[in-house]
């Protein structure tokens, strides 16, 4: 039987997003808020010559630097302020999330609560001005290794790139939290995701020009359209699927009643890790290609690395693959550990029917998650590849990447399920308001009986 919240959700309609002005307002700044981060990407850096930049670009568009480009819109192309994105952010935080593992301290914190997570929080704030300053460092002693791509290079650029690259990051990792806690939620990934779906028309425009001049037919150009339909049908199916341990809890008596015996359910993730080992697994591969570029086509065995390690390369392949299934255990690992499930059920009354609690509860659960994470890593790696063999195989101009394409319909529903927590949050308070007014009347009508009750006796 669906639970009430279920039966709201099912009734949903543009009448009760109409009413809900506090959504409203939400979107409203939701939407105002991602306008100044795309505004933003178009503000160029001071001392950078913008056609030289461009030739460089196009030169490492098969590298890391042109992956990140992708990632936010544009920006790094551009050499915007806001070039960095919140990749820094999103660095620092998997660093914290590593730390937790060998670090007492952190993993204190984390246990802490509200103030624990707040303090975290802080850490990882410190953490991305550090990363931030670094990589814009970095950048700016590489575009001075290039010619003619600074104007006036020296220690004045330098620090004028390190003080405007960090300042644009830190100023998203801000506005990233200004739509969580004054927007729809979700305030990072909504960066993240405007980024890539910028580039969405103009990706469906190319592939409408190769369709025109003859390069693509109409056949190829439809069948891309169903199969990305497809691909992201199948997303959206592993992303939400979940492998439900039954939990059985014990009678409870309070006082002289007797409660039965709740079941409840530990849900599984199929896919634990969520979009980490594909970045991950980009990251490192597309590294030697981008040093190779920075070298001015270096020759030797990084030459000979590079050729191998090419995109749509077998060894590419492999490698991609085999990257993704790794970091997809090994992130999960951090992310879920068994036996402090276990003794948690342990200590709330709860036990798995036909396992006895503690150690043989965990190896239980670790046994379910090691197979589930089998099934979402080859999930992952399928999505991942997919892009690769379309893009250097088949020469179509395939925007979306697995690591896009899995960010983008994550951030979808999670801001979907967000929407719809607002307005079952309004429909109930709603229902609030109208048995008080009901109460209300009730309480009045009454208390007036009982007036003329009194006095008819008097």
């Amino acid at each position: 039987m669906a639970s009430a919240a279920e039966q709201m959700a099912a009734n949903f309609n543009l009448s009760s997003l109409g009413k809900a002005d506090e959504l409203k307002k939400r979107i409203w700044f939701t939407l105002g808020a991602l306008i100044v981060y795309r505004l933003g990407t178009f503000i160029p850096m001071p001392g950078i010559d913008a056609v030289a930049l461009n030739q460089l670009v196009q030169q490492q568009s098969s590298g890391i630097l042109g992956w990140i480009n992708s990632l936010g819109g544009g920006a790094l192309g551009r050499m915007a302020i806001f070039a960095l994105n919140i990749m820094p952010y999103i660095s620092a935080s998997i660093i914290m999330q590593l730390m937790t593992t060998v670090s007492p301290h952190l993993e204190q914190l984390k246990k802490e609560g509200e103030q624990g997570r707040k303090k975290m929080n802080q850490y990882t704030r410190y953490g991305t001005v550090v990363l931030a300053a670094l990589q814009a460092y970095g950048i700016a002693v590489g575009l001075e290794g290039q010619g003619n791509v600074v104007l006036d290079p020296g220690l004045f650029f330098r620090i004028s790139a390190v003080i405007t690259l960090t300042g644009g990051t830190v100023f998203l990792m801000w506005l990233g939290e200004q739509i969580t806690a004054r927007g729809i939620g979700n305030g990072i990934s909504l960066i993240i995701f405007a980024g890539i779906v910028s580039g969405l028309p103009g990706a469906i425009i190319g592939t409408l020009e190769l369709g025109r001049t003859g390069q693509l037919s109409t056949f190829v150009i439809i069948g891309v359209i169903v199969m990305v339909l497809l691909v992201i049908a199948l997303v959206i199916f592993f992303e939400r699927a979940q492998r439900k341990l039954n939990v059985q809890y014990p009678k409870r008596q309070q006082g002289n009643k007797v409660f039965q015996g709740e079941k409840s359910h530990l849900p599984l993730k199929l896919n634990t890790a969520g979009v980490i080992p594909p970045i991950f697994a980009s990251s490192l591969l597309l590294l030697p290609i981008t040093v190779a570029n920075f070298s001015q086509g270096a020759g030797g065995w990084l030459g000979y690395v590079t050729t191998l390690l090419g995109r749509g390369q077998p060894l590419f392949l492999t490698f991609y693959v085999v990257m993704i299934i790794f970091f997809a255990f090994f992130y999960t690992a951090i992310m879920f550990n068994p036996k402090e499930t276990a003794d948690n059920l342990k200590k709330a009354g709860g036990f798995i029917p036909g396992i006895r609690p503690g150690e043989r509860t965990a190896e239980h659960i670790d046994y379910v998650l090691t197979r589930i994470t089998v099934v979402g890593s080859l999930y992952l790696a399928a999505i991942c590849l997919l892009p690769e063999i379309l893009t250097t195989k088949a020469g179509l101009p395939f925007f979306f990447g697995g690591t896009s394409l899995l960010i983008v319909v994550s951030v979808t529903m999670d801001t979907v399920a967000q929407v719809q927590s607002h307005l079952l949050a309004q429909q109930y308070e709603s229902l609030i308001q109208k048995s008080k007014l009901r109460g209300g009347k009730g309480g009045k009508g009454k208390g007036k009986g009982s007036r003329s009750t009194n006095r008819g006796r008097l």
